[in-house]
């Protein structure tokens, strides 16, 4: 066996007579485990963590960040239902008196909601949040998730398709005796072509890749629409000199071409064309 960094290779051996995996787990370091008089059943140890006392201020979130934990994506574009890998925030309230939360409750609920089937629909996310907040005794909780959606996205003139991908995201924020506030985001690719240099070149124009950042909330009481980002994806192309298209060929090339000239954007213009698409829509 070869171990050591790339630069450095060194051939490994292991003598005939090696000692057993105990004694070479010895060897290097490892000792037996004390014998200590602590007690090992949960009912009879200390829980400091839920102390009561005065601990001067409330918090207003606690809890873990960049948790990576598999997640549903639902779609009206194909594929209508793919596994993706959602970027986990869960956090809640603390009050004063309490002194702590216990952490390892955030990933169990996470896990409870995988079981069922944790999707990207609002429903769900809504659920999981509420359930944190309740499962730790607080008032308020607070989930934030991001993950990469996939989705076919097919040649304008031949049809030959491949997969796009866009970055989505969803905060919910629940609160007792209060409505939730929902908020989401979309990260488009898409395609500016010039309209200065459209306007002062003898022949053509340059054109450059874009990432269009999209955040929208619900109205006070209201969830968003099922297909909120399929909404914001064409609120986004529509108004975008073109949109990006993993397979193409040359008739499809031309058409692209065609239409990024048809379409000369600054992204001054895409920033208020979109804006006025989300007012109509809100």
């Amino acid at each position: 066996m070869k171990t050591g960094s790339e630069h450095d290779l060194a051939n490994v051996r292991l003598p005939k007579q090696a000692p057993d995996k105990a004694e070479r787990l010895r060897l290097f370091g490892s000792v037996d485990p004390i014998q200590g008089d602590k007690p090992v059943l949960k009912e009879e140890m200390q829980d400091l963590q839920n102390s009561k006392n005065d601990f001067l201020f409330e918090l207003q979130q606690v809890g873990i960040d960049n948790l990576k934990y598999p997640i549903d994506v639902i779609s009206a574009k194909n594929p209508e239902k793919l596994s993706s890998i959602g970027n986990f925030r869960l956090t809640t309230s603390l009050v004063r008196e309490s002194k702590g939360i216990n952490m390892s409750r955030l990933t169990e609920q996470l896990q409870h909601s995988r079981s069922e089937g944790l999707s990207d629909r609002i429903p769900d996310l809504l659920k999981l949040t509420q359930r944190l907040a309740e499962q730790m005794n607080q008032q308020k909780a607070e989930l934030k998730v991001s993950y990469p959606w996939f989705y076919d996205r097919a040649a304008p003139i031949t049809g030959l398709s491949g997969l796009n991908h866009s970055l989505a995201s969803v905060t919910v924020i629940w609160e007792s005796d209060k409505s939730p506030i929902i908020m989401a985001g979309l990260n488009i690719q898409i395609t500016t072509l010039c309209p200065c240099s459209k306007e002062i070149s003898e022949y053509s124009a340059h054109n450059q890749r874009g990432m269009l950042r999209i955040q929208v909330q619900g109205n006070q009481g209201e969830l968003l629409p099922s297909y909120w980002k399929e909404e914001l994806l064409n609120v986004a192309e529509s108004n975008a000199s073109s949109c990006f298209h993993p397979v193409l060929k040359r008739p499809d090339e031309k058409r692209v071409t065609e239409l990024a000239h048809e379409n000369p954007r600054f992204v001054e213009d895409i920033v208020r064309l979109v804006a006025a698409d989300l007012y109509g829509k809100h």
